[in-house]
């Protein structure tokens, strides 16, 4: 009897929480393992910002669109599947930003099920798909995995240290090295090209200009502190917001326009009016626009 309990002790430890470590089959089963709504009770407002932000919205694109559609349609992009039905997590390189919880935690029945939806218009099932608390204060949280490890289960991680959280799965929020560095950030706003894909593409590549324009030409300000203004989870500019997108860019965009007008004389008594404009814009942001 000793014996078989000291087995079972042994198979425990080297397969710990088994269950915890099942994937989602289905898009419900992926949106419940990362559900952040019950957040909302303590951090109401937060919330709230991060509902109206592009995050709570990342398979949509601008307007209600989705998106992701090309990658569920036959021949649109290298990485469409023949047929929905023969979807893989690998058909959505998109992921790896928009839905990164996807790859870690979700089988390739969830890339078909998104597949047939998107073919489908189904906006309401896309929708349940998102960046979400967890993400962001989980899984995201460390980059410097070798050294540091994975981000702990049951951990949440911030910019400072709370012993007790009073959540029933998350009780301890740890300081995260990087929360309020633009390195965090810049996990998926991008360096430019992803060259790790079978296909390489381009795609964001703010970090990159933040890097190599805004910070090598003195900037000294991050991500949060022109983006996270007390700690603000909008994350503006919320493009669905047209006043508040335009309000944004005209802060961050100068434009002078200069011109003159005369009359050009052709030939003897033809004369035809002239007009030259001189515009220069001039960019306050911390990265080139448009980017994302």
């Amino acid at each position: 009897m000793k014996t078989l309990t000291l087995i079972l002790a042994l198979v425990f430890l080297a397969f710990p929480l088994s269950a915890s470590a099942e994937k989602a089959k289905t898009i419900d089963e992926l949106a419940k393992m990362y559900d952040s709504s019950r957040c909302k009770a303590c951090h109401a407002e937060i919330y709230a910002q991060w509902e109206k932000s592009h995050h709570a919205r990342s398979l949509m694109g601008f307007k209600g669109g989705l998106m992701l559609t090309p990658l569920a349609k036959k021949g649109a992009t290298a990485f469409s599947p023949e047929d929905p039905k023969k979807a893989t997590i690998k058909n959505f390189p998109c992921f790896k930003c928009h839905l990164p919880q996807a790859i870690t935690s979700a089988e390739d029945s969830v890339a078909v099920e998104l597949a047939e939806a998107l073919l489908a218009g189904d906006a309401t099932k896309v929708a349940k798909l998102h960046i979400g608390c967890i993400v962001c204060h989980n899984d995201k949280a460390i980059i410097h995995k070798r050294e540091l490890g994975e981000p702990e289960k049951g951990v949440l991680y911030s910019t400072k240290e709370v012993k007790s959280h009073p959540d029933g799965t998350f009780k301890t929020v740890k300081k995260s090295a990087i929360m309020d560095n633009a390195v965090y950030c810049g996990q998926c706003h991008g360096l430019g090209p992803n060259l790790e894909f079978d296909q390489a593409f381009q795609c964001a590549n703010l970090y990159g200009s933040y890097l190599h324009n805004y910070v090598s030409g003195g900037g000294t300000q991050s991500c949060q502190d022109c983006h996270m203004k007390k700690g603000d989870h909008l994350i503006a500019p919320n493009f669905n917001d047209d006043k508040q997108t335009s309000e944004l860019l005209a802060s961050a965009l100068s434009l002078d326009v200069e011109t003159l007008g005369y009359d050009w004389l052709r030939k003897a008594n033809t004369y035809v009016p002239k007009i030259v404009v001189t515009t220069k814009i001039t960019s306050n942001a911390g990265h080139r626009i448009p980017d994302g």
